[in-house]
Protein backbone atom coordinates (compact mmCIF):
# COMPACT_ATOMS: atom_id res chain seq x y z
CA UNK A 1 0.00 0.00 0.00
CA UNK A 2 2.74 2.13 0.80
CA UNK A 3 4.27 1.32 -2.22
CA UNK A 4 1.31 2.11 -4.38
CA UNK A 5 1.18 5.89 -2.58
CA UNK A 6 4.79 6.44 -3.45
CA UNK A 7 4.06 5.44 -7.22
CA UNK A 8 0.92 7.80 -7.46
CA UNK A 9 2.55 10.67 -5.90
CA UNK A 10 5.05 10.31 -8.47
CA UNK A 11 2.89 10.03 -11.23
CA UNK A 12 0.46 12.54 -10.07
CA UNK A 13 2.60 15.78 -11.68
CA UNK A 14 2.68 13.42 -15.00
CA UNK A 15 -1.49 12.68 -14.46
CA UNK A 16 -1.96 16.54 -14.39
CA UNK A 17 -0.21 18.07 -16.95
CA UNK A 18 -1.92 14.88 -18.83
CA UNK A 19 -5.09 16.12 -17.93
CA UNK A 20 -4.04 19.90 -19.04
CA UNK A 21 -3.47 18.80 -22.49
CA UNK A 22 -6.97 16.94 -23.39
CA UNK A 23 -8.65 19.99 -21.83
CA UNK A 24 -6.85 22.00 -24.00
CA UNK A 25 -7.34 19.53 -26.74
CA UNK A 26 -11.47 19.71 -26.02
CA UNK A 27 -11.58 23.52 -25.89
CA UNK A 28 -9.47 24.13 -29.21
CA UNK A 29 -12.37 21.63 -30.79
CA UNK A 30 -15.12 24.00 -29.51
CA UNK A 31 -13.80 27.13 -29.47
CA UNK A 32 -13.63 26.16 -33.49
CA UNK A 33 -17.04 25.52 -33.94
CA UNK A 34 -18.02 28.19 -31.86
CA UNK A 35 -15.93 30.22 -34.07
CA UNK A 36 -17.40 28.90 -36.97
CA UNK A 37 -20.87 30.11 -35.85
CA UNK A 38 -20.24 33.74 -35.38
CA UNK A 39 -19.14 33.27 -31.43
CA UNK A 40 -17.57 36.82 -29.92
CA UNK A 41 -14.23 36.08 -28.62
CA UNK A 42 -14.08 39.17 -26.50
CA UNK A 43 -17.98 38.49 -25.32
CA UNK A 44 -17.15 35.08 -24.31
CA UNK A 45 -14.13 35.23 -22.69
CA UNK A 46 -16.34 37.35 -20.46
CA UNK A 47 -18.88 34.85 -19.59
CA UNK A 48 -15.91 32.00 -19.70
CA UNK A 49 -13.96 33.60 -16.66
CA UNK A 50 -16.79 34.35 -14.92
CA UNK A 51 -18.44 31.38 -14.23
CA UNK A 52 -14.77 30.10 -13.63
CA UNK A 53 -14.76 32.07 -10.83
CA UNK A 54 -18.02 31.11 -9.68
CA UNK A 55 -17.36 27.70 -9.90
CA UNK A 56 -14.10 27.15 -7.99
CA UNK A 57 -15.26 29.99 -5.43
CA UNK A 58 -16.70 27.91 -3.16
CA UNK A 59 -14.19 24.84 -2.85
CA UNK A 60 -11.76 28.03 -2.23
CA UNK A 61 -13.60 28.90 0.50
CA UNK A 62 -14.16 26.13 2.16
CA UNK A 63 -10.63 23.98 1.47
CA UNK A 64 -8.47 26.88 1.34
CA UNK A 65 -10.05 28.45 4.65
CA UNK A 66 -6.95 27.10 6.71
CA UNK A 67 -4.13 28.11 4.10
CA UNK A 68 -4.97 30.83 2.72
CA UNK A 69 -2.62 33.77 3.50
CA UNK A 70 -2.89 37.16 3.78
CA UNK A 71 -3.30 39.27 0.63
CA UNK A 72 -0.90 41.98 -0.38
CA UNK A 73 -0.22 44.58 -2.75
CA UNK A 74 2.13 42.42 -4.11
CA UNK A 75 0.15 39.65 -4.74
CA UNK A 76 -2.49 41.69 -5.82
CA UNK A 77 -1.00 43.48 -8.45
CA UNK A 78 0.25 39.81 -9.65
CA UNK A 79 -3.37 38.53 -9.98
CA UNK A 80 -4.45 41.92 -11.84
CA UNK A 81 -1.48 41.54 -14.08
CA UNK A 82 -1.98 37.44 -14.70
CA UNK A 83 -5.79 37.75 -15.45
CA UNK A 84 -4.52 40.13 -17.74
CA UNK A 85 -1.68 37.87 -19.94
CA UNK A 86 -3.79 34.85 -19.93
CA UNK A 87 -7.79 34.90 -19.90
CA UNK A 88 -7.47 38.63 -21.79
CA UNK A 89 -4.74 38.83 -24.12
CA UNK A 90 -3.34 35.14 -24.72
CA UNK A 91 -7.42 33.81 -24.84
CA UNK A 92 -8.08 36.68 -27.03
CA UNK A 93 -4.84 36.23 -29.98
CA UNK A 94 -5.39 32.64 -29.38
CA UNK A 95 -9.27 32.98 -30.36
CA UNK A 96 -8.64 35.03 -33.39
CA UNK A 97 -5.38 33.16 -34.41
CA UNK A 98 -7.99 29.91 -35.00
CA UNK A 99 -10.53 31.74 -36.32
CA UNK A 100 -7.92 31.87 -39.56
CA UNK A 101 -6.72 28.78 -39.41
CA UNK A 102 -7.45 24.63 -38.34
CA UNK A 103 -7.95 23.89 -34.65
CA UNK A 104 -4.85 21.31 -35.80
CA UNK A 105 -2.53 24.34 -36.95
CA UNK A 106 -3.16 26.26 -34.11
CA UNK A 107 -2.95 23.82 -31.45
CA UNK A 108 0.26 22.46 -33.31
CA UNK A 109 1.84 26.30 -33.64
CA UNK A 110 0.99 26.25 -29.81
CA UNK A 111 3.83 23.79 -29.42
CA UNK A 112 6.24 26.45 -29.13
CA UNK A 113 4.87 27.28 -26.19
CA UNK A 114 7.70 25.56 -24.14
CA UNK A 115 10.90 27.22 -25.76
CA UNK A 116 9.43 30.73 -24.67
CA UNK A 117 8.46 29.50 -21.41
CA UNK A 118 12.30 28.11 -21.08
CA UNK A 119 13.98 30.89 -21.91
CA UNK A 120 11.78 33.18 -19.68
CA UNK A 121 12.84 30.81 -16.84
CA UNK A 122 16.39 31.15 -18.02
CA UNK A 123 16.02 34.82 -18.01
CA UNK A 124 14.34 34.96 -14.50
CA UNK A 125 17.09 32.54 -13.33
CA UNK A 126 14.24 29.82 -12.81
CA UNK A 127 16.12 27.33 -14.96
CA UNK A 128 20.05 26.41 -14.40
CA UNK A 129 22.08 26.64 -17.93
CA UNK A 130 25.23 25.70 -18.05
CA UNK A 131 26.79 25.95 -21.73
CA UNK A 132 29.80 23.63 -20.79
CA UNK A 133 27.19 20.48 -19.96
CA UNK A 134 25.43 18.51 -22.37
CA UNK A 135 22.10 19.00 -21.09
CA UNK A 136 21.93 22.72 -21.10
CA UNK A 137 23.15 22.53 -24.58
CA UNK A 138 20.35 20.38 -25.17
CA UNK A 139 18.05 22.93 -23.82
CA UNK A 140 19.21 25.48 -26.03
CA UNK A 141 19.47 23.59 -29.26
CA UNK A 142 15.65 22.04 -28.41
CA UNK A 143 14.38 25.72 -28.16
CA UNK A 144 15.92 26.81 -31.74
CA UNK A 145 14.50 23.41 -33.17
CA UNK A 146 11.27 24.76 -31.63
CA UNK A 147 10.87 27.93 -33.46
CA UNK A 148 12.47 26.51 -36.91
CA UNK A 149 9.87 23.80 -36.85
CA UNK A 150 7.41 26.56 -36.18
CA UNK A 151 8.56 28.56 -39.08
CA UNK A 152 8.65 25.07 -40.99
CA UNK A 153 4.72 25.04 -40.14
CA UNK A 154 3.98 28.22 -41.25
CA UNK A 155 5.56 27.99 -44.74
CA UNK A 156 5.59 24.33 -45.74
CA UNK A 157 2.57 23.24 -47.15
CA UNK A 158 3.40 19.97 -49.27
CA UNK A 159 0.29 17.33 -50.78
CA UNK A 160 -2.43 16.56 -48.92
CA UNK A 161 -2.55 13.42 -46.19
CA UNK A 162 -6.19 12.14 -46.63
CA UNK A 163 -6.98 9.96 -43.72
CA UNK A 164 -9.50 7.19 -44.24
CA UNK A 165 -12.15 8.47 -43.09
CA UNK A 166 -11.87 12.07 -43.91
CA UNK A 167 -14.62 13.35 -46.41
CA UNK A 168 -12.86 15.93 -48.43
CA UNK A 169 -16.40 17.40 -50.16
CA UNK A 170 -18.71 16.86 -47.28
CA UNK A 171 -21.18 19.81 -48.01
CA UNK A 172 -21.91 19.64 -44.34
CA UNK A 173 -18.99 19.69 -43.10
CA UNK A 174 -18.03 22.38 -40.24
CA UNK A 175 -15.03 23.36 -42.41
CA UNK A 176 -16.71 24.52 -45.12
CA UNK A 177 -18.51 27.35 -42.82
CA UNK A 178 -14.95 28.35 -41.93
CA UNK A 179 -13.13 31.59 -42.59
CA UNK A 180 -10.53 31.79 -45.71
CA UNK A 181 -7.85 30.69 -44.58
CA UNK A 182 -4.42 32.72 -43.59
CA UNK A 183 -1.65 30.42 -42.01
CA UNK A 184 1.10 33.81 -41.79
CA UNK A 185 -1.58 36.04 -40.48
CA UNK A 186 -2.65 32.53 -37.51
CA UNK A 187 1.22 32.04 -37.00
CA UNK A 188 1.73 35.40 -35.87
CA UNK A 189 -0.70 36.32 -33.93
CA UNK A 190 -0.82 32.53 -31.76
CA UNK A 191 2.69 33.16 -31.39
CA UNK A 192 2.70 36.11 -29.38
CA UNK A 193 -0.60 34.55 -27.67
CA UNK A 194 2.55 31.89 -26.68
CA UNK A 195 4.80 34.33 -25.68
CA UNK A 196 1.71 35.53 -23.20
CA UNK A 197 0.82 32.21 -21.91
CA UNK A 198 4.23 31.44 -21.55
CA UNK A 199 4.92 34.75 -19.49
CA UNK A 200 1.48 34.08 -17.76
CA UNK A 201 3.44 30.24 -16.34
CA UNK A 202 6.44 31.78 -15.46
CA UNK A 203 4.68 34.56 -12.98
CA UNK A 204 2.18 32.26 -11.75
CA UNK A 205 5.30 29.89 -10.63
CA UNK A 206 6.57 33.15 -8.95
CA UNK A 207 3.17 33.93 -7.39
CA UNK A 208 2.08 30.46 -5.92
CA UNK A 209 5.54 30.80 -3.32
CA UNK A 210 3.67 33.89 -1.64
CA UNK A 211 0.18 32.88 -2.01
CA UNK A 212 0.29 28.53 -1.88
CA UNK A 213 -3.65 28.66 -2.13
CA UNK A 214 -4.39 27.61 -5.42
CA UNK A 215 -7.64 27.26 -5.42
CA UNK A 216 -8.48 30.74 -4.30
CA UNK A 217 -5.25 31.96 -6.36
CA UNK A 218 -7.58 30.09 -9.45
CA UNK A 219 -10.47 32.27 -8.11
CA UNK A 220 -8.65 35.64 -8.54
CA UNK A 221 -7.45 34.98 -11.63
CA UNK A 222 -10.77 34.02 -13.12
CA UNK A 223 -12.15 37.12 -11.60
CA UNK A 224 -9.40 39.39 -12.76
CA UNK A 225 -9.91 38.22 -16.26
CA UNK A 226 -13.69 38.39 -16.06
CA UNK A 227 -13.59 42.04 -15.00
CA UNK A 228 -10.65 43.02 -17.67
CA UNK A 229 -12.50 41.61 -20.49
CA UNK A 230 -15.71 43.03 -19.65
CA UNK A 231 -14.07 46.21 -20.00
CA UNK A 232 -12.29 45.37 -23.27
CA UNK A 233 -15.61 43.80 -24.63
CA UNK A 234 -17.81 46.44 -23.43
CA UNK A 235 -15.52 49.46 -25.22
CA UNK A 236 -15.74 47.10 -28.33
CA UNK A 237 -19.44 46.12 -28.17
CA UNK A 238 -21.20 48.86 -26.48
CA UNK A 239 -23.40 49.11 -29.30
CA UNK A 240 -24.30 45.32 -29.91
CA UNK A 241 -26.02 44.19 -27.65
CA UNK A 242 -27.03 41.36 -29.89
CA UNK A 243 -23.12 39.93 -29.35
CA UNK A 244 -24.11 39.48 -25.60
CA UNK A 245 -26.94 36.90 -26.18
CA UNK A 246 -26.45 33.20 -25.41
CA UNK A 247 -28.23 30.44 -27.03
CA UNK A 248 -28.23 26.77 -26.75
CA UNK A 249 -25.37 26.42 -29.41
CA UNK A 250 -21.90 25.44 -29.54
CA UNK A 251 -20.97 29.15 -28.35
CA UNK A 252 -22.85 28.23 -24.89
CA UNK A 253 -21.06 25.28 -24.80
CA UNK A 254 -17.59 26.73 -25.50
CA UNK A 255 -18.28 29.41 -22.71
CA UNK A 256 -19.41 26.84 -20.32
CA UNK A 257 -16.49 24.22 -21.10
CA UNK A 258 -14.24 26.69 -20.67
CA UNK A 259 -14.79 28.20 -17.83
CA UNK A 260 -15.92 25.49 -15.64
CA UNK A 261 -12.79 22.83 -17.25
CA UNK A 262 -10.41 25.08 -19.31
CA UNK A 263 -10.19 28.08 -16.58
CA UNK A 264 -11.50 26.85 -13.16
CA UNK A 265 -9.95 23.29 -13.02
CA UNK A 266 -7.38 23.27 -15.19
CA UNK A 267 -5.97 26.88 -13.45
CA UNK A 268 -5.67 24.93 -10.39
CA UNK A 269 -4.16 21.72 -11.67
CA UNK A 270 -1.75 24.04 -13.91
CA UNK A 271 -1.03 25.90 -10.66
CA UNK A 272 -0.56 22.30 -8.52
CA UNK A 273 1.95 21.17 -11.26
CA UNK A 274 3.92 24.04 -11.55
CA UNK A 275 4.35 23.80 -7.72
CA UNK A 276 5.72 20.33 -8.10
CA UNK A 277 7.74 20.14 -11.43
CA UNK A 278 8.34 24.11 -12.33
CA UNK A 279 7.13 25.96 -14.96
CA UNK A 280 8.68 24.09 -18.18
CA UNK A 281 7.81 20.96 -17.43
CA UNK A 282 3.86 21.84 -17.29
CA UNK A 283 4.38 23.24 -21.16
CA UNK A 284 5.89 20.23 -21.81
CA UNK A 285 3.15 17.89 -22.47
CA UNK A 286 1.75 20.31 -25.25
CA UNK A 287 2.31 18.02 -28.26
CA UNK A 288 -0.04 15.79 -26.93
CA UNK A 289 -3.00 18.28 -27.36
CA UNK A 290 -2.17 18.48 -31.19
CA UNK A 291 -2.64 14.61 -31.62
CA UNK A 292 -6.15 14.60 -30.05
CA UNK A 293 -7.02 17.77 -32.00
CA UNK A 294 -5.45 16.69 -35.40
CA UNK A 295 -7.81 13.10 -35.15
CA UNK A 296 -10.73 14.67 -33.40
CA UNK A 297 -10.56 17.74 -36.37
CA UNK A 298 -10.53 14.96 -39.09
CA UNK A 299 -14.13 13.74 -38.45
CA UNK A 300 -15.22 16.47 -36.82
CA UNK A 301 -14.14 19.37 -39.17
CA UNK A 302 -13.44 17.21 -41.91
CA UNK A 303 -9.84 18.48 -41.72
CA UNK A 304 -7.07 17.40 -44.48
CA UNK A 305 -3.62 17.48 -42.85
CA UNK A 306 -0.38 18.65 -45.06
CA UNK A 307 2.83 17.34 -45.22
CA UNK A 308 5.18 19.93 -44.72
CA UNK A 309 3.27 21.00 -41.50
CA UNK A 310 3.23 17.20 -40.26
CA UNK A 311 7.04 17.76 -40.74
CA UNK A 312 6.98 20.78 -38.99
CA UNK A 313 4.82 19.36 -36.34
CA UNK A 314 7.41 16.96 -35.85
CA UNK A 315 10.31 19.07 -35.15
CA UNK A 316 8.86 20.73 -32.96
CA UNK A 317 7.87 17.75 -31.08
CA UNK A 318 11.65 16.88 -31.46
CA UNK A 319 13.35 20.16 -30.35
CA UNK A 320 10.07 19.86 -27.28
CA UNK A 321 11.81 16.95 -25.99
CA UNK A 322 15.36 18.13 -26.25
CA UNK A 323 13.86 20.69 -24.12
CA UNK A 324 12.65 18.20 -21.43
CA UNK A 325 15.63 15.79 -21.82
CA UNK A 326 17.75 18.50 -20.99
CA UNK A 327 15.15 19.43 -17.92
CA UNK A 328 15.51 15.84 -16.63
CA UNK A 329 17.63 16.34 -14.24
CA UNK A 330 16.88 19.04 -12.71
CA UNK A 331 13.67 18.03 -11.54
CA UNK A 332 15.32 15.68 -8.90
CA UNK A 333 16.47 18.84 -6.52
CA UNK A 334 12.91 20.04 -6.56
CA UNK A 335 11.42 16.60 -4.79
CA UNK A 336 12.68 17.35 -1.72
CA UNK A 337 10.11 16.82 0.80
CA UNK A 338 7.30 19.43 0.75
CA UNK A 339 4.38 16.34 1.73
CA UNK A 340 4.50 16.78 5.18
CA UNK A 341 4.58 20.43 5.82
CA UNK A 342 1.01 21.86 7.36
CA UNK A 343 0.83 23.98 4.25
CA UNK A 344 1.33 23.79 0.68
CA UNK A 345 4.26 25.83 -0.98
CA UNK A 346 6.83 26.16 -3.62
CA UNK A 347 9.07 23.04 -4.81
CA UNK A 348 11.44 26.08 -5.70
CA UNK A 349 11.10 27.64 -1.41
CA UNK A 350 11.77 24.48 -0.40
CA UNK A 351 14.78 23.68 -1.85
CA UNK A 352 17.94 24.63 0.49
CA UNK A 353 21.43 25.04 -0.06
CA UNK A 354 22.87 22.63 2.86
CA UNK A 355 19.93 21.36 4.34
CA UNK A 356 17.42 18.44 3.15
CA UNK A 357 13.52 19.26 4.19
CA UNK A 358 12.83 16.52 6.90
CA UNK A 359 9.32 15.60 8.33
CA UNK A 360 7.89 17.19 10.99
CA UNK A 361 9.89 15.87 13.67
CA UNK A 362 12.71 17.38 12.94
CA UNK A 363 11.12 21.16 12.62
CA UNK A 364 12.78 22.70 15.76
CA UNK A 365 16.48 21.55 13.75
CA UNK A 366 15.63 23.33 10.62
CA UNK A 367 14.00 26.26 12.73
CA UNK A 368 17.49 26.55 14.61
CA UNK A 369 19.33 26.36 11.02
CA UNK A 370 16.91 28.65 8.81
CA UNK A 371 19.40 32.02 9.62
CA UNK A 372 22.42 30.11 7.66
CA UNK A 373 19.47 28.74 4.46
CA UNK A 374 19.36 30.54 1.34
CA UNK A 375 16.75 30.00 -1.43
CA UNK A 376 17.98 28.61 -4.52
CA UNK A 377 15.89 29.40 -7.87
CA UNK A 378 16.88 26.84 -9.81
Amino acid sequence: MEQADRIFKQAKPYLGAIALRFASAGMSIISKAALNQGMNQLVTIVYRYSIGAIVVAPFALVLDRKIRPKMTLSIFAKILILGLLEPVIAQSLIYSGTKYTTATFATAMCNILPAFAFLMAWICRMEKVNIRRIRSQAKILGTLVTVGGAMMMTLLKGPMLNLPWTKENNPHSYSSLANKQEPVKAAVVITISSICSSAFTILLAHTIRTYPAELTLTTFICLAGAVESTILALAFEWNNPAAWALHADSILLAALYGGIISSGIAYYLQGVVVKLKGPVFVTAFNPLSMVIVAVISSFIFAETLRLGRVIGAAVIIIGLYLVLWGKSKDQLPLKLGTDNLPTSISHQNSTTTNHHLKPSSDHAQLKATAPTTTVSNA
